[in-house]
């Protein structure tokens, strides 16, 4: 973003990012060092010239319970995860901060919110142009400024603009499914306003999975195929690559491998930024042939587990590379699990992308993949808004930790600035919190994030402070009674306490009135 363009945003925000002063001079990263009261937050905060790499894992509909290591009842196995967290830092209170796709992915790439986006509420529909603004600072932007280079692999969502041979938009435009889907695409031309209009110097990947374009950087080359999608009534004009969705999962592990391979050989000096975006364990179950009926957990568990392995590939090549020693790797999730209970014997195919078709009953003996919470994706409560994070960088972020600190998706973008040594323009990352201290082990004196606000699927939003939660119902500004749960001795959100802190309800309930006020 240019200094002009953070400058018309306005200054709505003061900045108090104390850990992140830091600014670069003559192609030499310098440490602008403030008086606080440990020497010893000092020390992490000096960024070196050797940056590290960043390798970005987001799992797609991960439930927070599927993860072993955070779910000692899983029936799915999770054995890279579970190492990667005893080889690095695990959080317990990580927020996505919307129970569906497109909106974390905002956040995330942006620290906003995204209701401060043109997209309100719900996910990109086709072919929708982006939801990230022009004038809107990115996480790859903002790491291609501090001298990485920027990939990305796997799913996007965040829209893209597809060139018609017409001039209208693209058939289907605003649907998920359209029998004449890509019927006037135009494949001669280039995309615009997709992840490589927002800071990535590389992509592979489809920007809505129900779109079907596979593209490499801006040009169209290929085509998932599954049963639910179509792209019959398009006219490429020559032959594209037709991909099975079972074996994207597969083909874009091997694509960042490859990546990682080329990188190695051509001894860059330049750290990269690897966005690895698999759409898994989304549906359709997509299972490779090996993975299915690995698990206790159903089509479901089984896809997770390949989803693990698959990790694990790219975590070995890192190794087999040497990269790996200075290579930091944050894992999440974009938003909870669709599944309330899967079970072995499950139909792989009988799920729909609708929470009015979500099964609530629950086998006792099944596998629950928001566990311990209540809801799933959609939803406003715990199951669909809480992530399982997971940050290692060897060597730097203490091994086996668990940490208890609020974090959202929107803390990384500032917090990686902070590692890297970039300064974020005044007005941009708005929603987003320096944590970079809790990386290393540390508790947060300064610029501690407190409160969260989530969103489920539509209009429904909460608030999470301390150990209190507070659900607004109705419509939005939100007026008394609302629910209130006591997340510290109620994590399953339970009890409805509403009634009786009627006065601390009213206050937090005031408080998301507030901000919904201010960002909307």
């Amino acid at each position: 973003m240019r200094r002009e363009d953070a400058k018309r945003m306005g200054k709505k925000l003061f900045n108090q990012r104390l850990f992140a002063k830091i600014q670069r001079l003559s192609g030499y990263l310098v440490l602008v060092t403030f008086l606080l009261a440990s020497c010893k937050s000092q020390d992490k905060e000096i960024v070196k010239k050797d940056l590290p790499n960043i390798l970005f894992i987001f799992a797609d509909d991960l439930g927070y319970g599927d993860l072993e290591v955070y779910n000692s009842n899983s029936k799915t196995f999770t054995p890279n995860l579970n190492q990667l967290a005893e080889e690095g830092v695990r959080f317990t209170e990580a927020y996505c901060p919307v129970s569906v796709c497109s909106p974390s992915r905002y956040a995330l790439m942006t620290g906003e919110y995204p209701w401060r986006s043109w997209k309100k509420s719900g996910v990109m529909r086709n072919y929708e142009p982006s939801m990230i603004g022009e004038e809107t600072l990115t996480l790859p932007q903002m790491l291609t400024s501090a001298g990485y280079q920027t990939v990305g692999f796997g799913k996007w969502h965040l829209g893209t603009t597809f060139p018609t041979t017409d001039g209208e938009v693209p058939v289907g435009y605003g649907k998920f499914h359209d029998e004449q889907n890509g019927a006037n695409i135009d494949f001669n031309q280039p995309l615009s306003d997709g992840p490589m209009d927002r800071g990535f110097q590389h992509w592979f990947g489809f920007s809505c999975a129900s779109e079907c374009w596979l593209f490499e950087d801006k040009k169209i080359v290929g085509a998932i195929q599954h049963d639910l999608y179509t792209t019959e009534a398009a006219s490429p004009g020559e032959e594209l690559m037709e991909l099975p969705l079972k074996d994207f999962l597969p083909y874009i592990t091997k694509e960042s491998m490859n990546y990682l391979q080329k990188y190695k050989s051509e001894a860059s000096d330049k750290p990269f930024f690897l966005y690895y975006s698999p759409y898994v364990p989304h549906i359709p179950l997509a299972v490779s042939d090996e993975f299915i009926g690995k698990t206790e957990a159903g089509p479901y568990g089984d896809y997770v587990f390949e989803l693990d392995h698959y990790i694990g590939e790219l975590l070995q090549e890192l190794d087999e590379l040497g990269l790996r020693e200075n290579t930091l790797i944050i894992f999440a999730s974009d938003n909870g699990s669709q599944f309330i209970a899967t079970h072995a014997g499950q139909d792989g195919e009988a799920h729909s992308n609708s929470p009015s078709d979500v099964n609530k009953e629950i086998n006792p003996d099944a596998h629950q993949p928001n566990y311990p919470y209540r809801g799933t994706k959609w939803s406003v409560y715990e199951g669909g808004v809480r992530t399982p994070l997971i940050a290692s960088w060897k060597g730097n972020f203490p091994e086996g930790h668990v940490s208890d600190q609020l974090i959202a998706l929107n803390d990384v973008l500032p917090t990686l600035a902070a590692l890297v040594g970039e300064k974020i323009p005044e007005g941009a990352s708005r929603d987003g919190y320096n944590l970079l201290p809790v990386f290393y082990g540390d508790k947060v004196d300064l610029e501690k994030r407190e409160a969260v606000v989530v969103r489920g699927s539509g209009e429904s939003y909460a608030l999470r402070e301390g150990k209190w939660k507070v659900v607004g119902l109705g419509d939005y500004p939100f007026t008394s009674p609302g629910e209130l749960y006591d997340l510290a001795e109620d994590p399953g959100e339970t009890k409805n306490i509403y009634a009786e802190n009627s006065e601390l309800a009213d206050k937090l309930l005031n408080q998301l009135n507030e901000h919904l006020a201010s960002a909307m």
